[in-house]
């Protein structure tokens, strides 16, 4: 039986991506995900894997795309104002049908903003900060333990489907220690048939996002990336719940604040009001159907975010008009106090 360790999160996410076949990594320090490419500059040498520190966020992003090219398992890290950097990179990404890792330890913000944990790039890493018509998978967990899991995970569903896939954290995770149980290490790797390998025996390939005849080229390859994202609404929606099964009352919360959201839950319910907690865990693709079924069976839903209100946009289009949607943030790396949750839920009675 595998022993539990104690771990920091990014560290956690760094060893979790080694687990996972990562031999590429290139990144800009910015905090508070700092142990992210520290980490990986003192292991990817060990297992003869390549570590590089770019000359900006800009620069490490096109190295992924680079790497993700030749067919490896490549991944990059940063915080708020640098995933701001990135977008461009992650449209290309994108337009090339390229795999890869990114994962975003949000602080406050806007602009350069501060340090502390934060939630407010829900909308840049769920609608897409770059150009076009595209979709990245979005992973959120909420503990140390699910920042190893759903990193090996979003480099398996990257490749499944030829994507980009995020996994959403914030300071507050990247940098609080908890134990965990490391995953195993992954048996293989898909083979990459498409991948720029060279020529010898083989026709040429090339992986291009520049396809200029829009009516024979651009709008078709636009129909097939619709075909892929669909597939992936269709089959990688995930979600947790608590104390559903009686509810009259929702939270709806992700990440950091599902945790706190978790507490609340606990004494709402020791003081006989039936609440419950949904917790996204693909922000896209976003459990709508899910969370809709859900709202015909209580009476009041509130969102809870580290934001100005991002994901309760989200809620109230899976909703509709069948259930009222209330909202509860805090910004700037202020976190929801647990007292405030509970007297928001009372206030319903």
């Amino acid at each position: 039986m595998k022993k539990k360790i104690l771990m920091r999160g990014n560290e956690a996410v760094g060893e979790a991506a080694i687990l996972a076949g990562c031999r590429a990594y290139f990144g800009y320090p910015i905090t508070p995900q700092n142990e992210i490419p520290e980490y990986m500059s003192m292991r990817l040498p060990e297992v003869g894997g390549t570590f590089l520190q770019a000359e900006s966020e800009i620069a490490a992003i096109s190295m992924v795309l680079g790497a993700s090219a030749a067919g490896a398992r490549a991944m990059t890290s940063s915080s708020s104002p640098g995933m701001a950097l990135k977008q461009e990179g992650i449209s290309y990404l994108s337009g090339c049908q390229l795999p890869c890792v990114i994962v975003n330890m949000m602080r406050g913000g806007p602009g350069l903003g501060n340090i502390a944990g934060a939630q407010s790039d829900y909308y840049q890493a769920t609608r897409g900060g770059g150009n076009g018509d595209y979709n990245t998978i979005v992973l959120a967990p909420e503990n140390v333990q699910e920042l190893a899991d759903y990193t090996i995970k979003a480099f398996e569903l990257s490749d499944k489907y030829r994507v980009v896939a995020i996994v959403l954290g914030d300071g507050y995770l990247g940098q609080m220690s908890e134990p965990i149980i490391l995953p195993d290490p992954v048996a293989s790797i898909p083979e990459k048939s498409w991948a720029l390998t060279g020529t010898k025996g083989n026709a040429p390939k090339t992986i291009a996002s520049l396809r200029l005849a829009p009516d024979t080229y651009l709008e078709q390859h636009n129909i097939v990336l619709q075909k892929v994202y669909s597939e992936i609404r269709k089959n990688e929606v995930c979600f947790d719940s608590f104390m559903m099964e009686d509810a009259d009352y929702l939270i709806v919360a992700y990440g950091t604040c599902a945790r706190i959201c978790r507490q609340a839950v606990k004494l709402l319910r020791s003081s006989g009001i039936k609440a419950a907690l949904f917790r996204p865990i693909t922000l896209w693709p976003f459990p709508s159907e899910q969370i809709a079924g859900v709202a015909k069976k209580v009476k009041k839903i509130l969102t809870v975010e580290m934001s100005m209100g991002q994901m309760v946009d989200d809620v109230r289009l899976s909703v509709g008009c069948n259930t009222p949607v209330d909202f509860l943030g805090r910004a700037g790396g202020m976190i929801p106090e647990i007292d405030k949750i509970v007297e928001r839920v009372k206030s319903y009675e």
